[in-house]
């Protein structure tokens, strides 16, 4: 174990779900000033759990994207200690030009948005926060969402949900962009992190594994989803059925990460929507 483990305070909210595993992970770094990563729902048990545990040092509230099961806590904790709220942007900060472009018209997506969301400092990729004893780089790491960050922290990483050691990350457009996602998982990757910390689940000891493992199953499913529009178009939810394994609650999400696949394949040249482009638009391989 690493003697900077007692830099670091996990503290978990109580929101487990199929989608955020046992909750969402709450991490407090520093002594002298503290540094909050993800402050969670805006649960006032979980809350008053992080005051406390911030023992009226809290200098800093970092949110990896405003998801509210990650941000929504945000506003009430800068209230309760006066620390500022630092951020990529609001809820729709990021989106590459085509998620931009889809935005406009019936696409679904939003789940979870904190659409009320708005940081007091910004932060763009390779801005470093610093506090007394902890020194953090913001890192861009879309492709769960287009504001997404992830903070470097010496060689290992606090990566929001990017990365998860129990499950793959749910890739909904437009806040979703699987393109982002696969150069985003590359990029962690170069960067030979040692150890990675997720918002949801347990740390990851063997990221680069972990990385490619997920690039792979990514890889996976784009091949099986054009295997089977060789037999004829078909739109994302009927495509899910057919590739995905899944208990019923969690089909709305595998279809959303399958309509990822299909507009990535899009973007490429390789399928094409027949009709105007929306959720339930049917695809032929071309």
């Amino acid at each position: 174990m690493d003697g900077r483990t007692k830099d670091l305070l996990r503290i978990l909210a109580p929101n487990p779900s199929p989608l955020t595993g046992p909750g969402t992970n709450t991490f407090l770094l520093g002594h002298e000033q503290v540094a909050v990563i993800d402050p969670g729902p805006d649960d006032p048990g979980h809350l008053a759990a992080i005051v406390e545990a911030g023992q009226g040092r809290i200098s800093h509230i970092l949110v990896t994207h405003a998801h509210l099961d990650h941000s929504a806590g945000a506003p009430a904790l800068a209230r309760l200690t006066g620390a500022p709220v630092l951020a990529f942007g609001d809820a729709l900060a990021g989106r590459s030009p085509m998620m931009q472009r889809l935005a406009g018209g019936a696409t679904g997506g939003g789940e979870g948005l904190h659409l009320a969301f708005a940081p007091d400092i910004t932060l763009r990729d390779g801005d470093v926060i610093e506090g007394s004893g902890w020194r953090l780089t913001a890192l861009h790491t879309p492709g769960h969402s287009g504001g997404h960050l992830a903070f470097l922290w010496d060689d290992w990483i606090l990566c929001g949900d990017v990365v998860m050691g129990w499950s793959s990350t749910i890739i909904s457009p437009p806040d979703g962009d699987l393109a982002d996602y696969l150069r985003t998982l590359d990029r962690l990757a170069q960067l030979q992190p040692r150890r990675l910390l997720p918002a949801h689940g347990e740390p990851i000891e063997d990221p680069l594994s972990r990385l490619a493992e997920l690039a792979a199953h990514r890889r996976e499913r784009t091949a099986q989803i054009l295997a089977a529009l060789r037999d004829g178009p078909a739109d994302a939810a009927a495509l899910a059925r057919r590739i995905y394994d899944v208990p019923p609650v969690l089909l709305p999400a595998a279809t959303r990460n399958v309509l990822a696949h299909l507009l990535a394949l899009t973007d490429l040249g390789a399928i094409a929507p027949l009709g105007d482009l929306h959720p339930d638009s049917e695809f032929a391989s071309l």
